[in-house]
């Protein structure tokens, strides 16, 4: 055997030592054992219970314009809501989106009542989609039921709004912001 083919055999150890020793730095290090994932995780709750509403259970209130306010113990997610009609009673005549005011935790609903009548409205008839805490915690069914009096009707918002004991930035019904005008394409120079 000839030096030249030891030779060649030390220099190809060496190139492969060279590679493996190349692959260990590209490899990446090892996790430490208390690396903090980005995902937020809240912690279990309790669902969240209805705690007082506008109109009370049973309450008689004014034909015309009614506000409807529902409150919860827990703060609230203002895009998780779900109400339907309570069995056996009229089902109420409301704008499709209920508004979570600031506190985080109430609700209001813009609809409309008529006289001698009794209204009812179920809160998370189904729950799944409907009334969540933070947590994505549905709220708990709850059936709300009143009646509606013969007296002279409510007619305005801010008269249905004094009723529910709301203030005046706590209407039911957000503006919608202002409609920039429409840009006009340039005219060319002498026409």
């Amino acid at each position: 055997m000839s030096l030249r083919h030891p030779l060649s055999a030390l220099i190809l150890l060496t190139a492969l030592g060279g590679a493996s020793a190349h692959a260990q730095v590209k490899t990446p290090p090892p996790e430490e054992p208390n690396a903090v994932s980005p995902v937020l995780i809240l912690p279990p709750t309790l669902p969240p219970k209805l705690v007082s509403s506008y109109p009370a259970q049973d309450q008689m209130v004014a034909p015309g314009v009614l506000i409807l306010k529902v409150a919860f113990d827990q703060q609230m997610s203002p895009t998780a809501w779900n109400y339907a009609p309570a069995d056996g009673v009229e089902p109420m005549d409301c704008v499709k989106t209920p508004r979570l005011l600031a506190d985080q935790k109430t609700f209001v609903l813009l609809c409309r009542v008529q006289a001698n009548r009794t209204y009812g409205v179920t809160l998370n008839a189904e729950r799944t989609g409907g009334f969540a805490n933070l947590g994505d915690n549905p709220a708990q069914t709850a059936v709300l039921t009143f009646k509606v009096g013969a007296e002279a009707p409510v007619t305005t918002l801010r008269r249905a709004m004094t009723a529910a004991g709301l203030k005046d930035d706590q209407t039911p019904v957000q503006d919608a912001p202002p409609v920039a005008p429409p840009v006009s394409a340039p005219t060319p120079a002498g026409r």
